[in-house]
């Protein structure tokens, strides 16, 4: 994935260039500003004394010493002081000017921290927007591996409503494709600790399984044969064998071969034309590397992981009929079994399309994130 959300230290990412949330000295402090100056030595505080400071919003580089990262990219975030002097520029500015200077210095890869969500008080909710915002524009255009690193799901602060909207439909939906396991472990627990209320649970379990059936199969009408009469009536095997045979035509098999129907990789370039967008488009939105684009678009046959085909549903915007079928040409299924696909199927019924967001959401849940197996 081009953007892609990970639980780290961003001192140990090993990637070309890290984010550093400075101040406008540049000398270090505390929080991640303190953490990098550490692991990158003394030498990282001699190279920020010649660079004079920072404006808030720019962005300014040194070596990365001691860290894994080739390069630390300092930028000073914006103090929050409830949004009315500017914050919100100035943070889009921290992300915006520090993927040019990573540009610049021909970097593959970046690691920011959510910028000014920390000690600067920027809320959590409003800053992450801004963030994935600024590094979707940048990645529109550019080719770079972006991450954003946090210490733990509760950092990114999904909107509360739409992280309760989403949990309530896991709930609707996810414990039905669990009763079975669930009634077995508290039949066993009660007759381990409470003999009576087990038979009685047994025998509510008894009745509820007879109902089932009694619908499942109802009773035939009065004076209907018996399944057992109408398989006396039936010719005994020796009739059958002795019976001649037609012959067996012999498949077409070059006309089956032509009538086969389309793949994951042949619906995925029909749908893009159909909705009028390029491969670039497509593949960006949904969040996806464009070397697994051009495997997927080359090798007819092949098949994506999960996570990505649910990127390219939301790329392409499809319902909840299309996305089954795109589904199916990969070979998978919808499945209230898994909690990552019915957060995708919440979206999709919303008409909410877009991959950032539900990574956000599937982040907290500490789930697969879309695009992120081959």
């Amino acid at each position: 994935m081009p953007l892609q959300i990970v639980r780290n230290d961003i001192t140990k990412m090993h990637v070309d260039a890290i984010v550093n949330a400075a101040n406008h000295s540049l000398l270090g402090g505390g929080g991640v500003d303190g953490a990098i100056h550490s692991a990158a030595g003394p030498e990282l505080l001699e190279a920020c004394l010649k660079l004079n400071g920072c404006e808030t919003g720019q962005a300014k580089a040194t070596k990365g010493y001691h860290l894994p990262a080739k390069y630390v990219i300092h930028t000073v975030g914006p103090i929050w002081h409830g949004g009315y002097q500017g914050e919100p520029e100035l943070l889009a500015a921290c992300y915006r000017n520090s993927l040019r200077l990573a540009r610049k210095l021909r970097c593959k890869s970046i690691a920011f921290p959510l910028i000014s969500a920390g000690a600067y008080g920027y809320p959590k909710e409003l800053a992450l927007p801004i963030a994935t915002r600024e590094i979707t524009e940048f990645l529109m255009k550019n080719e770079m591996q972006v991450y954003l690193v946090v210490f733990g799901a509760g950092a990114l602060a999904v909107s509360m409503m739409l992280f309760q909207d989403v949990q309530q439909y896991i709930d609707q939906n996810y414990v039905d494709a669990h009763n079975d396991r669930r009634r077995e472990w508290q039949r066993e627990a009660l007759w381990h600790s409470n003999e009576k209320e087990a038979l009685e649970f047994d025998q509510k379990l008894n009745e509820s399984n007879l109902a089932h059936l009694t619908e499942a199969a109802p009773i035939p009408p009065v004076g209907a044969p018996s399944p057992q009469a109408i398989r006396r009536k039936q010719k005994p095997w020796e009739d059958w064998f002795r019976k001649p045979k037609p012959p067996i035509a012999q498949p077409d098999w070059e006309d089956m071969l032509r009538q086969t129907d389309e793949g994951f990789s042949q619906m995925l370039l029909r749908k893009i034309d159909e909705k009028g967008m390029t491969d670039a488009q497509c593949y960006k939105k949904a969040n996806v590397d464009r070397k697994l684009f051009s495997k997927i678009k080359n090798t007819p046959g092949y098949h994506p992981g999960k996570p990505t085909v649910f990127a390219f549903v939301i790329a392409l915007e499809l319902d909840m009929d299309e996305a089954k079928e795109m589904l199916e040409k990969a070979g998978f299924a919808f499945s209230h079994s898994s909690k990552m696909d019915i957060v995708v199927e919440y979206f999709i019924r919303n008409r909410m399309y877009n991959v950032l967001e539900i990574n956000e959401v599937l982040f907290q849940f500490d789930l697969p994130l879309l695009g992120s197996v081959a």
